[in-house]
């Protein structure tokens, strides 16, 4: 969140850059089976975003102190390729990727039934081939996709999407140009069959009111992605 508002990112009919209005999401596409050697993978084109997640497990846990004897551990790791942005950057793990990979991990644990691979583990990598604001988003989105698509048991489908504040505007699935200038940023993660959140944050002030208009956003686009994820997962365009 830039904050910088003299930087107009609504025109005078109410319209983004873009030419989405506020309540609009991105064009998003679901793809499942991209990796053949993954147990189970999909990928996510979300605007310019591109991310792909591929699952493998469960497997036996190693080291052995990591094997906990109640439950699996879900090994997440979230990566963004070098070229994946305008400006290159450096291979391995930084403190951000190691912040989503934590924030992801814990969203999809509310979801995946560990209790019954006990001393294993299910590891999940996501990796960002090319980034426009929204990358945490999709990477839960794709790994979400992902755990379905290789037959691991879970509860629910777990749907991200932020919504934020732009130009005194509220406004749906934020773009590059929107992330870095606007005023607040609500990232959350759906249960769409509930309605339950399990991952949520903000950056920036909301106001009650703006905050339900974001809150609102996200949960019908959340339904709207959920639609398009069962289709991939049903094998069906999406």
């Amino acid at each position: 969140m830039g904050g910088y508002g003299d930087v107009q990112m609504i025109d005078d009919k109410g319209l983004r850059m873009d030419g989405r209005k506020p309540s609009e999401c991105r064009p998003i596409e679901i793809e499942t089976g991209v990796v053949p050697v993954a147990d189970g993978s999909a990928r996510v084109r979300w605007g310019l975003n591109d991310v792909i997640a591929a699952v493998y497990g469960p497997m036996e846990a190693h080291p052995r102190k990591i094997q906990r004897q109640d439950r699996a551990v879900l090994d997440v790791r979230y990566n963004m390729a070098p070229f994946s942005t305008t400006d290159r950057i450096r291979p391995g793990f930084n403190r951000r990727s190691r912040e989503i990979s934590k924030v992801t991990a814990e969203a999809l644990e509310s979801v995946v039934l560990l209790e019954l691979y006990p001393r294993s583990k299910i590891r999940v990598e996501i990796e960002v081939l090319c980034a426009e604001a929204g990358t945490r988003c999709a990477g839960i989105t794709a790994a979400s996709a992902a755990l379905a698509h290789a037959g691991i048991p879970m509860t629910d489908l777990v749907v991200s999407v932020a919504s934020g504040k732009v130009n005194g505007v509220v406004v749906c699935d934020l773009n590059k140009e929107e992330d870095n200038y606007g005023e607040a940023d609500l990232p959350m993660g759906i249960l769409p069959n509930s309605g339950e959140l399990v991952f949520l944050q903000m950056d920036g002030d909301l106001s009650q009111e703006d905050f339900k208009i974001a809150w609102d956003y996200n949960m019908e686009a959340a339904s709207h992605i959920h639609e398009i994820m069962a289709r991939a997962l049903k094998g069906g365009d999406a």
